[in-house]
């Protein structure tokens, strides 16, 4: 690709930093890569920002080597190019100023593979995706001379944005190397202070091996994130150094360190598949400011002290280890307070808890006790974990075997938030089955009608494409009507998709953005990762500009339903109803009916959820079988409780479904009762639960702060069987666990009986097990 004379001069320009000049190395024809099997580098890539002037010539794809000049030979110094890629704008403003919003401004910054020689810090933005060749990845490499007044490689998040707003980030198939930096020289590969709407997958760590000051990532700043995934960390002090609110810790590995994971602050989380090898320590808790954990499906060998803890004899500090093997090089397990409580491992199908726990003769406090766990045959692989499914890269096809949806002869696509794409998009998507990966470039296309996904579809987006429903198929909120369609009931097959958002242009009662039907052979063929779903709050919907009021703005029905003869796999999926704008300055008040409908019998795998504001619940797990949750944050809506004017279900309550709450357990005018459900379990069973985080912050239309408790119940369980819950983690809600048998209700877990998490309302219970028979 040559860049135009333009390009080369603006580039010339860029601020590496808030307060760095920047400089270029001049474009020449030498600096193309390698030629490499992998489609994306192949690929036409033609997508726009459709919502800012002038959007359609917006660059989002930026390869740092063809069109900004990196060199990628591990000699040359290439911050300055890699700068210069991420911030780019439109020839007129930079993206580090921040002109367009949060979602207006989409960037990937990919980097081919090669060795980058790094000289100072490099700063992300806002809406940036920085990805490498997943089939050989490129390196970051901090150079010998990287100064120790620069705290960190590479600074994740947007500093123009508090760390609790910085969405739409994503990291993926890189290394981050600071092995030449001198092993006592104090580093930070990555600041990850980030939130929702993010990814860090399938990066390396690397890092000096011995006397080493050097961390992997950190969090100063603290955030609300989800998940990472798909982590090596090696060498080192500290692999991960976390302050933050919650967080899915999924498929790290731990080698040669002092401490695989300390946790400095944490109010929840859950660590999943994590090995730790040849380490110290691989959990660090000793400063009690974790208020619960939980360890499943991991190893470790050659380790000291795999969990290092405080000690509490509070509901702070709880702990659940489930399915951890040891070698007999582990001295020790757990270690409480400087002595060991636990050694040898946790076999599956029981828990080893420490916490308060709540069984079938109500609470008690176990320190250190094992109870029964049970885990259905669907959910699990050969060796009792629970099934995983990588992210699919797709980069087992070439490129004749991926097709550009915008490319199509005859069938014309845009992407543009204008034209209605549905029916050529059904052509190339029914045309495409058993046969090829569909690309869509960045941009919002709409739908007038439900787009039905056939088995054998394969989808990857870029930077968050955007499908986006509009039109009078879904209006009726008495006639929910899916946007995507994945399969028919009881059809079978794969359909995955990567990179996708899922939204609506328009104020949509009756609009179901994600309906799944279809069930795979195996777990992983019917997917979806990191992908995510937005309801107002940004440019390119009604939704944004149209909703001062929920009561007049019923803007969606759901994100997602998971009907009864479906079975598919999550990881790293936001439903997201607004609770403020991203991009201008409206009001943000849109009325989302519902999350997450999970009604599957045929086994449901949900790893890092969030799901936000939505009126009814944001997880309602109904008449559903085989279902894992590894880890749910959720939020109430900003505007319901005292003085709200709405009480739940309102305003709904002329169309709801037989799934749906109808609240019968509040008093008629209890406005802190009649509040969004977080999670759901109603008449189901074989579900496995390993982490929540429940914050609720506000009150009433003018969003009062909460003093003390403003909700009163959490989480509601109801006739359910074989139902294991481990670590509900509340904030300002009074109950935390209400339990409903045969049509009555009763308050079991109350948050001043489990104080621990946040500082101030917080309420940690390590485990619910009254439904677990």
């Amino acid at each position: 690709m040559i860049v135009s004379p333009l390009v080369i001069a603006l580039t010339a320009l860029v601020a590496g930093a808030p307060s760095q000049a920047s400089s270029v190395l001049p474009l020449t024809r030498d600096t193309a890569q390698k030629s490499t099997a992998y489609w994306y580098e192949k690929i036409k890539h033609n997508g726009i920002s459709p919502f800012i002037e002038n959007g359609k010539k917006w660059k989002v794809h930026r390869n740092v080597k063809t069109d900004f000049g990196a060199k990628g030979d591990g000699v040359t110094d290439d911050t300055d190019a890699i700068q210069a890629a991420i911030n780019f704008g439109n020839g007129t403003e930079f993206r580090n100023s921040s002109s367009w919003g949060t979602t207006g401004a989409p960037a990937v910054v990919y980097i081919p593979s090669g060795t980058y020689r790094i000289t100072k810090p490099l700063y992300n933005y806002v809406d940036t995706v920085i990805m490498g060749d997943p089939t050989n990845k490129p390196i970051l490499q901090a150079a010998d001379t990287f100064s120790e007044k620069y705290k960190f490689l590479l600074y994740g998040h947007d500093y123009n944005y508090d760390s609790t707003i910085n969405f739409y980030i994503g990291l993926k198939n890189v290394v981050l190397d600071s092995s030449r930096v001198p092993a006592k020289q104090n580093i930070t590969l990555l600041n990850w202070a980030v939130s929702q709407n993010v990814q860090l997958a399938n990066v390396v760590f690397n890092m000096a091996d011995s006397g080493v000051a050097h961390t992997g990532l950190s969090m100063p700043e603290g955030g609300s994130p989800l998940i990472m995934n798909n982590l090596v960390f090696q060498g080192g002090s500290v692999g991960v150094r976390m302050n933050e609110q919650q967080y899915h810790f999924k498929d790290l590995t731990f080698k040669n360190m002092d401490i695989g994971l300390k946790l400095d602050k944490l109010f929840e989380g859950t660590g999943q598949g994590l090995r730790f090898e040849s380490c110290k320590v691989g959990v660090e808790t000793t400063n009690n400011n974790t208020g619960f954990f939980a360890l499943i499906d991991s190893t470790a060998s050659n380790v000291d002290i795999l969990w290092n803890s405080a000690g509490s004899s509070t509901a702070q500090g709880s702990m659940v280890l489930e399915n951890v093997k040891v070698d007999k090089s582990v001295k020790s397990t757990v270690t409480s307070a400087g002595k060991s409580i636990l050694t040898g491992s946790v076999d599956q199908g029981k828990a080893w808890v420490w916490g308060n726990v709540y069984g079938p003769d109500n609470g008690e406090r176990a320190e250190g006790k094992f109870y029964p766990a049970s885990r259905s045959k669907t959910l699990v692989d050969a060796s009792g974990a629970f099934h995983n499914a990588k992210e699919p890269t797709f980069a087992d096809h070439d490129i004749t075997k991926v097709v550009n949806v915008k490319n199509v002869c005859k069938f014309p696509v845009m992407g543009d938030g204008i034209t209605d794409d549905t029916a050529n998009l059904q052509h190339i998507i029914n045309k495409a089955a058993g046969k090829k990966v569909i690309f869509f470039p960045h941009g919002t296309y709409l739908v007038s009608d439900t787009l039905y996904i056939p088995p054998g579809s394969k989808f990857h987006g870029e930077a968050w494409s955007e499908i986006s429903a509009t039109g009078d198929k879904f209006k009726d909120e008495k006639k929910p009507t899916p946007m995507v369609q994945v399969g028919k009931p009881g059809e079978t097959g794969v359909a995955q998709f990567v990179d996708m958002l899922f939204t609506v242009a328009d104020v949509l009662p009756g609009c179901k953005l994600v309906e799944v039907n279809m069930a795979g052979s195996r777990p992983g063929d019917v997917g979806f990762w990191n992908s995510h779903f937005r309801i107002g709050g940004a440019r390119g919907s009604k939704a944004q500009t149209n909703c001062n009021s929920p009561a007049t703005c019923r803007a969606a029905r759901m994100c997602a339903h998971l009907t009864a003869s479906s079975s598919s796999f999550w990881e790293n999926s936001w439903c997201w109803s607004a609770d403020h704008d991203l991009d201008d300055d409206f009001a943000a008040n849109p009325s989302t009916g519902g999350g997450f409908l999970v009604e599957s019998t045929k086994g449901t795998w949900l790893n890092g959820i969030g799901s936000e504001h939505n009126v009814l619940y944001q997880m309602n797990i109904h008449k559903a079988k085989n279902v894992f949750l590894g880890f749910q944050q959720s939020e109430t809506p900003y505007w319901q409780g005292n003085n709200s004017g709405l009480l739940t279900p309102a305003p709904w309550q002329n169309s709801l479904l037989p799934s749906d709450p109808d609240f019968a357990w509040c008093a008629a005018d209890d406005a802190q009762c009649r509040m969004a459900a977080y999670q759901i379990a109603n008449k189901s069973s074989n579900v496995n639960i390993y982490g929540g985080g429940y914050w609720t912050f506000f009150n009433g239309i003018n969003r009062d702060g909460c003093k003390g408790e403003c909700q009163e119940n959490g989480v509601i369980y109801e006739d359910n069987t074989e139902l294991y819950s481990f670590g509900v983690s509340t904030h300002n809600v009074r109950t935390m666990v209400l339990e409903g048998k045969n049509g009555k209700f009763n308050s079991v877990v109350k948050d001043k009986a489990n104080s621990g998490g946040w500082q101030s309302g917080g309420g940690v219970m390590a485990a619910y097990l009254r439904q677990g028979q």
